[in-house]
């Protein structure tokens, strides 16, 4: 299969919302970018330039995906580059005007209805991909999680999630596979919400967390099930992580084909994973754009 060509949004396109970490009301903006911008975001907030989704950029966090540039971050991109990524938005700015994104239903789904809405429009420059040559992996120390990216004859990305939380989790052992295009993320993964348990969800607000987040803006679990809200799918969690790896994959700055195999993988692992490939096959991926500027 031949290289595709880069895309970018015919038009402006706007979200508007609460952001899950901050309760800050949040406007974020996708605009149309050239070719070889890449996504980037831009904090209108503050004083501060464009901070590239790459994976250079990210910062230690727990439980989310974040980058940062000379001492400004955006917080929990993960479902915003989903959108882009899943509709194979190559080129954008993302502004906002808040150190995180709204953070609708817990899914990518605003995202992705905004970016719909906006259009999708070719350039006429190839889209770089780098196709898996050797089996890459990384797991946790105490091996309860993994994520390995292995080679295929087929073109494009397959991209399989295994979850299970042991006997003990309100959450059911669940898993899934998609072969991932435009139609299946909207088909099948888009509308898959984050979830937490009651637990976390308690410990995330003592830290000052989510004060304006209630059980019926994402998926809550206590001890007996989902809280005050129900399961669009019997493997949504399973489907959120695949959202979530789809988000952080695309961290490389270039279209990855292969396949990924995760294990109750999260933020952290996905990105150490990025950092690997991009490592073993530094051929195949574009130098940053800020870096290449110096």
């Amino acid at each position: 299969m031949q290289h595709r060509a880069q895309r970018t949004i015919a038009r402006p396109a706007e979200v508007c919302g609460i952001g899950f970490l901050t309760g800050a009301d949040v406007r974020l903006r996708f605009l149309p970018a050239e070719p070889n911008h890449g996504i980037a975001f831009l904090r209108t907030d503050c004083a501060a330039p464009a901070i590239p989704a790459l994976v250079e950029y990210t910062v230690p966090r727990q439980r989310r995906t974040a980058i940062a540039r000379h001492g400004v971050a955006v917080e929990m991109i993960e479902h915003v580059m989903a959108a882009l990524a899943g509709l194979q938005v190559d080129n954008c700015l993302v502004e906002l005007n808040a150190p995180d994104p709204p953070g609708g239903d817990g899914s990518s789904q605003a995202f992705a209805d905004a970016l719909c809405t906006a259009g999708v429009v070719t350039q006429g420059v190839l889209r770089k991909r780098l196709a898996i040559q050797c089996e890459t992996s990384v797991g946790s120390d105490d091996g309860a999680q993994a994520i390995r990216a292995m080679p295929r004859a087929a073109a494009g990305l397959a991209l399989e999630y295994t979850l299970d939380y042991g006997p003990n989790s309100p959450i059911a052992p669940q898993s899934c596979r998609f072969e991932i295009t435009p139609e299946s993320f909207l088909n099948d993964i888009v509308f898959a919400r984050t979830f937490v348990l009651e637990a976390e969800a308690e410990a995330l607000r003592a830290q000052g967390y989510g004060r304006r987040t209630t059980a019926r803006d994402l998926l809550i679990f206590g001890p007996q099930g989902v809280i005050d809200n129900q399961l669009r799918v019997a493997d949504e969690c399973a489907r959120h992580k695949v959202l979530d790896c789809i988000g952080d994959l695309a961290l490389l700055g270039c279209d990855l084909w292969g396949v990924v195999d995760a294990w109750r993988t999260g933020h952290r692992l996905n990105a150490e994973i990025v950092r690997r490939l991009k490592r073993s096959h530094a051929e195949y991926c574009p130098a940053d754009p800020i870096q290449h500027a110096a």
